[in-house]
């Protein structure tokens, strides 16, 4: 290591830690592991159920990439600082409700702020890598280190969540939750936001509008690796929405789900961790990786253990946390840092588009054949994902320099 390096790195430590802290706090959520129980308890069926679902699912598609763009030309920080304010507003609301519309309005302002973070937090922390080091080698250690912290205080927060409910009312994890909330948008506000993506003058919103679409839509490897990143996003999704459906065919017992859900959200933290541990520019690793995540998912479809099943479940989102990290450091490579935000939050309402008919098509034929033999929706999900990972390996350097992209550069290509 050379001695310009260990000042460097200590910077970058020093520049990201309120970044850490303000991730954390926003994911103190009290209220998330009893919010099926409190919905219950304020008249929610499942067709009510179903159209909250529908209403929620429509709102983070239409603002990802428009709140992506405000993000490239205004301010990341400040962006989170409004999604901080939006999760703020949801969670009281929501602790309010004593009917279902009034829940239902809580759920669409949470999509609002889904929209607006999606994509950001990453795009500031590539961009503080690249302005402190010059390169993006160290991207994938720093966002590990990052989502370490955001599972260590969901697994808190779940636990947490349970003990309060359990002591008073699944109503007060929300009032419990918003001092959480409030000093996470302190914490974004105070955070030294990276300039990369105004290093320029701001280009026309029209012009600025096109670069992105274009670069999402006519740019091969960009292409592709959204793709990879949707579907990637897309099994990450089912497992977590369609994962305790297992459990309960297989007669799980009710004490079983709390440490069940711990150990899903663990997952993001481990895989952050061991993102910055693996070489995923070496060949071999991408292929371990490429075929373990369909055989993980062909268990699902195949076994009738209890404990096979949260194993498979718990190892797949494992594998997907890491392939996440990986898809994100190949999207940000292959754009500037004036349309970073708005390319990464395209990726995320790809995603959202996609999972909707999944997730209907999964829900209808699990209804009819069983949610075991619904497990081959995963597992074609899985191929398509480990294909992409797989084209998407070292050569991805060679691609976007053949698509005139400037991997690093503050400049459009």
């Amino acid at each position: 290591m050379s001695v310009t390096a260990i000042p460097a790195r200590h910077r970058l430590a020093r520049r990201l830690l309120p970044l850490q802290i303000a991730v954390g706090l926003s994911s103190m959520v009290l209220w998330v592991p009893v919010e099926k129980l409190f919905m219950t308890q304020i008249g929610f069926t499942p067709r009510t159920v179903a159209i909250m679902a529908a209403a929620y699912a429509a709102v983070v598609p239409l603002l990802e990439v428009p709140s992506g763009v405000l993000a490239d030309r205004w301010s990341r920080s400040r962006l989170m600082v409004c999604a901080s304010v939006a999760l703020l507003v949801s969670t009281l609301l929501g602790g309010l409700s004593r009917n279902v519309p009034t829940y239902i309005a809580a759920a669409v302002i949470l999509g609002v702020y889904f929209a607006l973070s999606s994509g950001t937090v990453d795009s500031i922390v590539y961009d503080v890598v690249l302005e402190e080091t010059g390169s993006s080698d160290l991207y994938e250690t720093w966002i590990g280190r990052v989502n370490l912290v955001e599972s260590g205080v969901l697994v808190v927060s779940a636990l947490a969540g349970g003990a309060i409910a359990g002591w008073t009312s699944a109503r007060l994890t929300y009032f419990a939750t918003l001092p959480f909330v409030a000093a996470s948008a302190v914490a974004f506000l105070r955070f030294a936001e990276p300039r990369l993506h105004r290093a320029a003058e701001p280009a026309a919103l029209r012009s600025q509008l096109a670069v992105t679409y274009r670069t999402m839509t006519r740019v091969p490897a960009v292409r592709q690796v959204m793709l990879l990143a949707a579907l990637t996003a897309l099994l990450a999704q089912a497992v977590f929405e369609f994962g305790p459906l297992w459990l309960v065919t297989l007669a799980a017992p009710a004490a079983l789900f709390g440490p069940y859900w711990a150990a899903l959200v663990s997952t993001l933290g481990i895989g952050g961790y061991l993102t910055g541990k693996l070489n995923l520019d070496n060949r071999p690793v991408v292929a371990v990786l490429a075929l373990a995540t369909p055989a993980v998912t062909l268990v699902l479809t195949l076994t009738r253990s209890l404990a096979t099943v949260i194993v498979a479940q718990t190892l797949l989102a494992l594998l997907l946390a890491i392939i996440t990290i990986r898809a994100g450091k190949l999207l940000h490579d292959a754009v500037p840092s004036t349309i970073r935000a708005g390319v990464s939050s395209g990726a995320g309402t790809l995603s959202w588009l996609i999972f909707l008919p999944f997730s209907l098509a999964f829900g209808w034929f699990a209804h009819a054949h069983g949610v075991r033999q619904a497990g081959w929706f995963l597992t074609g999900a899985a191929l398509a994902t480990a294909g992409l990972l797989v084209a998407s390996a070292p050569r991805q350097a060679a691609a976007l320099a053949a698509a005139g992209a400037a991997p690093s550069s503050a400049e459009p290509a």
